[in-house]
Formats: structure tokens, C-alpha cells, sequence
């Protein structure tokens, strides 16, 4: 896959910045921020969640996808990383950002609400994925990341990658592809059923 040149969102470079200078090790990489913009694209007028706003790279090239009717929704419970996130996107109407744990969230909220959820934090990635899965539309996109393995994973780490996509594969309501590709990727989308 030939991910050069990859133009990045305008406001990336600030984001970037602001994050290194307070210790931010968990960046998306370009290769993934071009795939969630084509993403954010292929959904006009869409609903979209972001759990794990972190410093709020993710977000920007989500928004840098989107329409002007899109919406997104981020989540980040981290006051200091949210604060840059919040500093570089807060004037995007089309962005909400919110302080809230995600486990209370995703059960507030109605069912098959979103047309895009990309799952870059442990809620709804490893933990909760039933009540996040719940919010996706029929035809809607789950994505997640970092499932490449890694030297500082901590124990179990491993396993939890492997029951979520093994999760996946079983599902009846999904077609899911994955990308040996960036962090290693895994992009399901909700069906009807079998």
C-alpha cells in the first residue's frame, strides 16, 4: 500500500507539538489518520464517536475527512491530554468533545446512534465492546488499532488482542477486514445479521 505523500490535516503539526512537549506516547500515525479521513469520508452527514480522544491527532484528521453536516463525538478522560485536544479543536462546531468515562457513556446513549466508531482507548476496545457495538448502525464502521504486537506490552496483552478480533470473526452482524498495515488494524462493519 503506497501511503506517500499523505497530506495531513493543517492543525496536525500544532497537535503534534503540543503532544510531544507533554509526554503524549500514544500518536496515530499517518498511515492510520489517512485511512480514518477517507473513513469519516465515505459517511455524509454522518454520526461519528471517537473513544480515546487523547491529544486529539485521531480527531483531527476524522474532522479533516468529514463533511459539514458530520458530527463528531470524542471522549477522553484524561484531563491533560484533552486540554490539547480541546486547544487546537474546540472552535470545529462539528466536534463535541467530552470529559466522561466511557463505560457510563456508552449505556446512556440509544442504540445504532453512529455511522463510524473508531475504539482507540481500552473501553470499547477491550473492555465494553458489546455496549459500544450496540450504539453502530447497520452498514456503520468499528475500527481499532495497535494490535501489531510490541515489546512494552503488558502481560496479557497478547490475549486481549486476540479475544477481541477472535470476537469479531465470530460475530453473525459483521464483515470484518484486517490490515497487517500502520499499528495493525481491524475495521468491521455492522450488518443485519446472518
Amino acid at each position: 500500500m503506497d501511503d506517500d505523500p499523505i497530506r495531513p490535516p493543517s492543525v496536525l503539526a500544532a497537535i503534534w507539538h503540543d503532544s510531544q512537549k507533554a509526554g503524549f506516547n500514544f500518536p496515530s500515525d499517518y498511515k492510520l489518520g489517512g485511512l480514518l479521513r477517507v473513513l469519516a469520508a465515505s459517511k455524509p452527514g454522518g454520526r461519528l464517536l471517537e473513544v480515546g480522544t487523547g491529544t486529539g491527532l485521531a480527531a483531527a484528521w476524522l474532522l479533516d475527512g468529514m463533511d459539514a453536516r458530520a458530527h463528531l463525538v470524542s471522549i477522553e478522560a484524561e484531563g491533560r491530554w484533552a486540554a490539547i485536544a480541546a486547544k487546537h479543536l474546540r472552535g470545529d462546531p462539528r466536534l463535541t468533545l467530552l470529559d466522561a468515562d466511557a463505560f457510563s457513556w456508552f449505556g446512556g446513549q440509544p442504540a445504532a446512534s453512529y455511522d463510524l466508531v473508531f475504539a482507540d482507548a481500552m473501553p470499547g476496545k477491550f473492555d465494553g465492546f458489546e455496549a459500544l457495538w450496540r450504539l453502530l448502525k447497520p452498514g456503520g464502521l468499528y475500527i481499532i488499532d495497535d494490535l501489531m504486537p510490541k515489546d512494552d506490552w503488558p502481560p496479557g496483552q497478547a490475549a486481549r488482542v486476540q479475544a477481541v478480533l477472535d470476537q469479531l470473526d465470530a460475530r453473525s452482524d459483521a464483515q470484518v477486514a484486517r490490515l497487517a498495515w500502520s499499528s495493525d488494524i481491524a475495521i468491521a462493519a455492522k450488518t443485519e445479521g446472518r
